[in-house]
């Protein structure tokens, strides 16, 4: 197996952990893309809990701002350099409810067109140890950093948005070996030295 790659939190706050490779690898239920060990983050408020569920929200696309963490700084988990960066995608609406299932439908389509629609807009460190971590989902126009910049744990890359798949505002974390997606392969990661499970609530201060 090779080895885990160790990050530190991409983020201040309280955060609701999904899709945990501690639970499950492949954690997203797929090995494409090298996402056999992705992580995803939900920002939520003080009480843990991301946006009120309503009749509304059960029967229609929700705004992504009505979401507590939209807009949050996302920060660099790794010491690295930038090696792709992309700020150009649309924050779509939120789907929770019935509007999910029309979302979901709609997956293969994304998944088709490749990396970028996936992962909407994002940011890759080539980190000093060699695997490349990828953090995505973020806010169109909030990236922070350029191509070839070093970028130290901590430092802010973007906000948090609702871009690419996403059916609410988070932040996706994944490590492949290669700049090269579609010819990576996985790379195990830990926060700190270990990883939170399904269900989680992260407080990172």
């Amino acid at each position: 197996m090779v080895a885990a790659v160790d990050l530190a939190l991409p983020f201040e706050g309280r955060w609701l952990t999904r899709n945990s490779p501690a639970d499950r690898v492949p954690s997203h239920g797929t090995t494409l893309l090298a996402t056999s060990y992705a992580i995803d983050f939900v920002p939520v408020d003080e009480a843990g809990r991301t946006a009120p569920i309503t009749l509304a929200s059960l029967l229609r696309p929700e705004p992504a701002a009505r979401f507590p963490g939209f807009g949050r700084p996302v920060l660099a988990p790794a010491r690295g350099v930038v090696a792709a960066v992309h700020d150009a995608a649309p924050d779509h609406a939120s789907f929770r409810g019935l509007p999910s299932v029309g979302y979901a439908l709609t997956q293969r389509r994304r998944a088709r067109a490749g990396w970028v629609e996936l992962a909407g807009n994002h940011v890759m460190i080539e980190t000093s140890d060699g695997p490349v971590v990828a953090v995505c989902h973020l806010q169109r126009g909030s990236v922070r950093v350029r191509l070839g910049q070093e970028v130290r744990p901590g430092e802010e890359l973007g906000r948090c948005g609702n871009s690419g798949n996403s059916t609410e505002p988070h932040v996706h974390v994944q490590a492949f070996d290669r700049v090269d997606v579609q010819r990576a392969t996985a790379v195990p990661l830990t926060f700190g030295g270990g990883l939170p499970r399904n269900g989680e609530v992260v407080d990172a201060g």
